[in-house]
């Protein structure tokens, strides 16, 4: 857009409106950021003039939550004076209640280009404009100490931690936001509510107590019979509201679960139980986490929420501990109970007594009772092997989907990603292992070397950190599409900066595993072994940005294989890798 033309869509522009608030039925103030319609095509007009942002996948579910009020009562990203606050005490700087820091992170360059006053127009991966952010401030966070108080730990075995760590760029943008229009979904559209679509199907149809659920698992029995005495308990119709956002790395994806929800709904008795999606892009936070739901839902309608056992739990840390205690979120909502504004239901874990062919509470379990459980870990192998699943587990219906998702024998892809200083023997180990692998398995491999990508793939590319970084996620992207399909995608590129790593382990533990390998080699035997000469020609400045050298190297903190490039000789080297893959499950023995 010229110039003159964007001072004419400036000029008729109105004053920024407030956000409309529209009283919660239980309590509380919802804030839609959406603007009427003609305004709303003012601003998407303006906003092509605008610095923009496309917007990950974390942040487009963020701001998703934020434009329709499932996030009041915040109007937008937090500010340092909100996120200070939040961080330290879960609550805003008025004092209001609020979790979970809402965030929009950027580049130093990108916000290098703006100052307090400036918009930017917030946009999808397709680069359709969503909403325009009002710059009220530009700051740079401390998050090893974000992590530590949201959290309550530093260990990247977190994926809430990994991310936040690894991922989340430098410099927070806050303000307000104006929404242009709302993201678009093209599944299950039908369940897509917002909170006041859901408020007013709750009114049209006489639910006035309305009780919670928060999954990002499918459901089976257990969780039926939880849920059912849940709403029994209290008097209440049942709302299961699954986050299909984002959830931790590994789960079961979103498709496949709804369709498991909506096998599940006819178990419950008539006109008592409504599946609705939450586009939510969980952090694994615990108890913090559980506070957040709580008012998520109390801004949809919900009158109570049901908290159970280690809610969002991201499981065990490095040393084998879990992050939470089993009950340290009901015991925090609990404690804000006075102020939520939604009643909190404490739920234990539901358990199958054989003996007396139920399922009970597992505080009402005797001594003399006989217990049966199948874990995450046992399901995925019944699965895997075409086992049976008993009746007593789940719903036929349920099993059938997860069975079609999941046949048996299926091939699970995966990555080997090797890092490491140039001249560390990666590519050679890489070799060596696809040897190995052919050797055993007619699976199809497919070897993407960093010489390789770059000649083809990355093209044109060169040394800085932004370029790396490209070069490194294009690499995560065509390894995720491999692992997708069942492939085995081995990655050898120096892949200096841990961000760059971390977003392509991201792409790829989207549909398999990803097993990063340090090649560990000393940077005096890499240059001893350089026969093309490139380390004393960076030494004498003739190439800059060398990593090692000129530039630096960012160690890999937990890769799941550390190997000395230079301690014994590439297939032996090899033959450990290979092993790690059959302790896996990924290769058969």
């Amino acid at each position: 857009m010229s110039q003159s033309a964007l001072a004419e869509v400036d000029a008729s522009l109105p004053e920024v409106p407030e956000a409309p608030s529209l009283i919660a039925p239980h309590g509380g103030v919802l804030k839609e950021l959406y603007l009427p319609l003609e305004e709303a095509e003012r601003w998407k007009q303006r906003s092509a003039g605008l610095p923009g942002i496309d917007l990950d996948t974390r942040q487009l579910c963020d701001l998703e939550l934020l434009l329709n009020g499932a996030f009041s009562p915040l109007e937008g990203f937090l500010a340092q004076r909100d996120y200070d606050r939040v961080v330290s005490e879960a609550r805003l700087s008025d004092g209001t209640l609020w979790p979970m820091p809402i965030t929009l992170d950027v580049s130093e360059a990108f916000a290098e280009r703006l100052a307090p006053g400036s918009e930017v127009a917030l946009r999808d991966s397709q680069g359709v404009p969503l909403a325009v952010l009002l710059v009220e401030d530009i700051y740079r966070p401390d998050r090893e100490h974000e992590a530590q108080q949201v959290f309550g730990t530093t260990d990247r075995t977190h994926p809430g931690v990994a991310e936040l760590l690894d991922r989340y760029r430098p410099v927070n943008l806050g303000g307000r936001v104006v929404g242009v229009q709302s993201p678009s979904h093209y599944d299950f559209t039908g369940l897509r509510d917002t909170p006041r679509s859901l408020r007013e199907w709750f009114a049209a149809h006489g639910w006035h107590r309305i009780v919670a659920f928060q999954t990002r698992n499918p459901m089976h029995r257990a969780h039926r019979e939880l849920t059912l005495r849940a709403a029994q308990q209290v008097g209440a119709k049942l709302l299961v509201q699954p986050s299909v956002g984002r959830t931790k790395p590994g789960d079961i994806d979103h498709y496949t679960r709804v369709r498991c929800y909506q096998a599940l709904l006819p178990q419950y008795p008539a006109n008592s139980a409504k599946l609705s999606l939450l586009p939510l892009a969980m952090r694994m936070g615990g108890p913090r986490e559980a506070l957040w739901h709580a008012i998520i839902r109390k801004n949809y309608g919900a009158s109570h929420f049901i908290v159970g056992r280690d809610h969002a739990g991201p499981g065990k840390d490095s040393n084998g501990n879990p992050f939470y205690g089993p009950f340290d979120a009901q015991h925090l909502l609990e404690r804000h109970q006075h102020e939520l504004g939604i009643r909190i239901v404490p739920f234990p874990a539901m358990v199958y007594v054989a003996n007396r062919d139920t399922y009970l509470p597992s505080t009402e379990v005797q001594p003399n009772d006989e217990v049966r459980d199948i874990s995450g870990t046992q399901l995925r192998r019944h699965l895997q092997e075409g086992s049976e699943i008993p009746s007593w587990f789940s719903f036929p219906e349920v099993v059938d989907i997860l069975r079609e998702r999941h046949p048996a024998q299926a091939t699970r892809g995966f990555a080997l990603f090797f890092t490491g200083l140039s001249g560390a023997g990666k590519s050679t180990i890489a070799q060596a292992v696809v040897a190995q692998l052919l050797e055993r398995t007619s699976r199809a491999v497919t070897v993407l070397d960093g010489d390789e990508v770059r000649k083809h793939l990355s093209r044109g590319l060169g040394f800085s950190r932004d370029d790396r970084n490209a070069n490194v996620t294009r690499i995560g992207y065509v390894a995720s599409e491999i692992v997708r399909h069942g492939g085995i995608a081995v990655c050898a590129p120096i892949a200096p900066y841990a961000d760059a790593r971390a977003e392509a382990r991201s792409l790829v533990e989207a549909h398999g595993d990803f097993i990063e390998i340090h090649v560990a080699t000393a940077l005096e035997v890499c240059e001893a072994r350089d026969r093309k000469g490139l380390y004393a020609q960076a030494r004498a400045g003739a190439i800059t940005h060398f990593t090692g050298i000129s530039d630096p190297y960012e160690e890999p903190l937990q890769p799941e294989l550390r190997v000395d490039g230079n301690a014994a000789d590439p297939a032996t080297l090899a033959a450990h890798i290979v092993s790690l893959l059959e302790q896996r499950g990924l290769l058969r023995g």
